[in-house]
């Protein structure tokens, strides 16, 4: 196991470099196939930066992936006598299917533009592959009732084909938190690289537990990724010389859900991404157009600081119902939302801030430099990742 990691890690270094050298290699191609995109947070916006980069640190990943591939089964072929892992092989190329396709499917995204309804349906498609072996081989459906509630329903509580529709909406989950909470150079890379890398302590701290094997599947798949991950996040960081795309959003997200499933810890993923369920739960009003949604969410620009300001929503009062009005007042007087109300000629129009956790810290730190409102959200996601591991392993033991 130990010669196997130390492959893989070799491997994933190389891989690294390997993103780093080929996406300036490549990007003219993307421009002069029009995938690029402008920087709307810049002063100077004729520059065309390449987008769908995420393709470059995807494709790498799946390379390191296939020539890691002999390494933990290349004994088997080497000694026939040794028992073929049939299960684990099987569960470690429908992963890598998920991973493909969704990495496809991202990319098809950035060159059509699907619509919203098609981007909720198509990571629970990349799934089915992986949820299918995971039935085919007996994967477990039961989970441990926390203490208080042991008197009325046991211990254990086989939750059955409902754990498969859970799964199935963690990656749905996963590929979409990401994606909406992005907008700002290195973000959906660096929160990448920090979930990948809270996920990969866990399963070094869990080597030594009763799933050990599947700890270590799931740190042989997410230690390719964080190198892939960080030789794109040195072209996305400030200022932006590469876009991530939905190509790379989609691509982290199914590879999160992926190792969640085949670790068997598909609900303490969930802990690693708290600012993002935050940042979803802060903008269903919007997701869900109940306020007015811009297409883009991004934080105001002001040229002549060079910062940016939270961006804003206007609508009359009576195009959203009245509760979700006095909603946005209570958030308002929490400090969570700045609603201003008889605005305009008429005084009939209300502004709003843009519902995401980017306009959120904004708000109330005020105007930013972008790099630095980077980097402030990503050691928000490092210490998010601190209080995760404090819920999973003390205040889990009060529960569990």
């Amino acid at each position: 196991m130990l010669v196997s990691l130390c492959v893989n890690i070799v491997l994933s270094v190389v891989g690294s470099g390997v993103v780093v050298q080929t996406i300036p290699a490549v990007s003219t191609m993307f421009i002069n196939a029009g995938l690029f995109g402008r920087d709307l947070c810049k002063r100077d916006r004729s520059t065309k930066i390449p987008e769908s980069m995420g393709m470059v640190s995807g494709s790498v990943f799946l390379i390191i992936m296939f020539l890691f591939l002999g390494v933990p089964f290349g004994q088997h072929f080497m000694h026939p006598s040794i028992p073929f892992p049939h299960a684990a092989f099987a569960e470690y190329l429908t992963s890598l299917l998920s991973i493909c396709c969704m990495l496809f499917l991202g990319f098809a995204d950035d060159v059509l533009n699907l619509k919203w309804r098609y981007k909720l349906v198509l990571p629970t498609l990349a799934s089915l592959p992986l949820l299918i072996v995971y039935y085919i081989n007996m994967g477990s459906t039961t989970v441990i009732v926390p203490k208080p509630l042991r008197t009325w329903m046991g211990q254990m509580l086989n939750i059955g084909p409902l754990y498969y529709v859970y799964m199935s909406m963690l990656a749905v989950f996963c590929t979409n938190a990401i994606n909406i909470y992005a907008g700002i150079n290195g973000l959906e890379c660096g929160q990448a690289v920090v979930i990948g890398a809270s996920i990969a302590v866990f399963n070094v701290v869990e080597l030594g537990g009763y799933q050990a094997k599947s700890h270590y599947f799931s740190l042989c798949i997410i230690i390719p990724f964080i190198a892939s991950s960080l030789g794109l996040f040195f072209y996305n960081r400030y200022p932006a010389r590469a876009f991530v795309g939905d190509t790379f959003t989609y691509f982290a997200g199914m590879t999160f859900a992926v190792v969640a499933i085949i670790g068997h810890f598909s609900k303490t993923v969930l802990l690693f991404f708290l600012p993002q369920i935050f940042n979803f739960i802060y903008s269903v009003p919007q997701l869900f157009h109940f306020v007015p949604c811009p297409r883009h969410r991004l934080p105001r620009y002001v040229a002549k600081e060079d910062k940016l300001e939270p961006s804003v929503a206007e609508f009359k009062a009576d195009e959203i119902k009245k509760p979700l009005l006095v909603v946005l007042r209570i958030l308002t007087r929490l400090g969570l939302a700045h609603l201003e109300e008889g605005i305009g000629e008429d005084g009939e129009m209300c502004r709003v801030n843009n519902l995401t956790l980017i306009n959120l810290v904004l708000m109330n730190l005020g105007p930013q430099h972008e790099a630095s409102l980077t980097t402030k959200l990503l050691v928000l996601q490092i210490l998010c990742s601190g209080l995760a591991f404090f819920i999973r392993y003390p205040l889990a033991n009060m529960f569990f």
